[in-house]
């Protein structure tokens, strides 16, 4: 059985990194997955159900505070060991194959430090299903995350750009100054 893995949120200034490590069943329905990247907000959210559903899966994250502190790879890998911790709680569950005979796959050039072996392939979010499931539900995650956000920052316009670094939310950069939730280690440009 394969545990793929994978992180939304790299590239924001603001906000978590998001991690999710997820098994799908033997007869889980593959046609419903795809790249996160290009599939439609509602292709994501009808994944996101079917596997919150179907599929044994945990969310791990990395906070702004602490991508500050080791840099955002760290941070992403430290996500991603967090979402197999949470896949891991569910392993008294009925239908969650041994762990001895999980392989873990890591979307990228590195992989997490983890219990079982783990790999890292680039570009497994568009080839290896587990990989594809675990890139919904880190970028659903996390898009959430930041709509959440935006209510307590609402001039920060987080639910529409969700941390990245848009014209809109330099702008609003430039005229607060930096949120609670920003990476401070990332450079802002000027706009």
């Amino acid at each position: 059985m394969i545990c793929g893995l994978d992180e939304a949120g790299r590239g924001p200034l603001a906000g978590p990194v998001c991690a999710a490590a997820v098994i799908l069943p033997r007869d889980f329905p593959g046609e419903i997955l795809g790249d996160s990247k290009k599939l439609s907000p509602l292709r994501r959210e009808a994944a996101r159900r079917v596997l919150y559903e179907r599929a044994f899966w945990g969310i791990g994250w990395a906070s702004a505070a602490e991508i500050d502190e080791i840099n955002i790879l760290q941070a992403s890998l430290l996500a991603m060991k967090r979402a197999y911790g949470e896949l891991l709680r569910l392993a008294a569950f009925p239908g969650l194959p041994a762990l001895q005979d999980i392989e873990a796959v890591a979307d990228g050039l590195y992989a997490p430090d983890l219990s079982v072996a783990c790999r890292a392939m680039v570009k497994a979010d568009a080839q290896v299903p587990e990989v594809m499931a675990a890139s919904i539900l880190a970028k659903t995650a996390r898009d959430r995350m930041m709509e959440r956000y935006a209510w307590l920052y609402p001039e920060y316009g987080y639910d529409r750009h969700k941390g990245y670094p848009t014209r809109d939310h330099l702008e609003r950069i430039a005229r607060h100054g930096p949120s609670p939730i920003q990476r401070n280690t990332f450079k802002v440009k000027t706009v």
